[in-house]
């Protein structure tokens, strides 16, 4: 069963086309990795999926809602974390989740039920009275995440979510994301971080807008290299050089 399915999904922007007729899907459960440099399509993909952008052609489900027409049914059942650190600043650790438990109409015991677990989740136990911009990156990392994964969505979409963020708490946020996966959550995450994606299930690599590249790890390093002890940074390389020539 799929949670996302992309045929020919294509965005434009004048005479620039940001995603060109890309195709893709991520089975339920899955840790599906978006990996390119920045300009390569990435957020315009993840914000079509989101139901935030209307892409120009081509076809998205997302949970069986089409993208360009059920917008509103997509966004009551996804999780979404943008590069961008959206909390209130001024607002404390406690009232930011109080906000998105508003945002999501939670009724009143379940979101006391949630926000207990975010607390936790985040480290933030006994510290819900913290002004949100006091905080760490680290810290708020996990807040962000708490709030996007507060109404336990079946889809949590990532974009660049551990950007400027040091290498332990970029560790303990994967952890989380392996956690939130065995519990059935999809979980369709961008990243340039060559290491961090290789975490994924499955990677699609998008170059200029088009994917280059489809498999898990192991089945791109044999396909792109030969070699299964390749990095990916090897396959990252080989793909791009492969995708010029063919463009010659």
């Amino acid at each position: 069963m799929f949670s996302i399915e992309v045929r020919d999904l294509t965005k434009k922007f004048g005479d620039f086309t940001a995603v060109d007729h890309i195709s893709f899907q991520v089975r339920k459960g899955e840790i599906f990795g978006f990996l390119g440099p920045n300009g390569a399509g990435k957020s315009t993909t993840i914000r079509m999926l989101c139901g935030i952008l209307r892409p120009t052609s081509g076809i998205g489900l997302v949970a069986e809602y089409r993208i360009d027409t059920q917008p509103e049914e997509i966004k009551k059942i996804i999780g979404y974390m943008s590069q961008k650190f959206t909390l209130y600043g001024d607002l404390t650790v406690g009232e930011n989740i109080d906000f998105y438990g508003g945002i999501h109409r939670l009724p009143s015991s379940r979101k006391k039920e949630r926000k207990i677990w975010v607390l936790k989740m985040a480290g933030l136990w006994g510290r819900e009275n913290s002004l949100t911009r006091k905080l760490a990156s680290g810290w708020k990392q996990r807040l962000s995440l708490g709030c996007a994964i507060l109404h336990q969505p079946e889809i949590l979409f990532l974009d660049e979510p551990t950007a400027s963020v040091d290498p332990v708490s970029r560790k303990d946020f994967w952890d989380l994301i392996y956690e939130l996966s065995e519990s059935g959550t999809t979980t369709f995450v961008t990243s340039h971080y060559l290491d961090e994606v290789e975490r994924c299930q499955r990677i699609a690599i998008i170059y200029s807008g088009r994917i280059i590249a489809l498999g898990s790890p192991k089945e791109l390093k044999l396909e792109m290299t030969q070699k299964e002890d390749s990095t990916l940074e090897d396959v990252f390389i080989s793909a791009i050089e492969r995708e010029k020539k063919n463009a010659q």
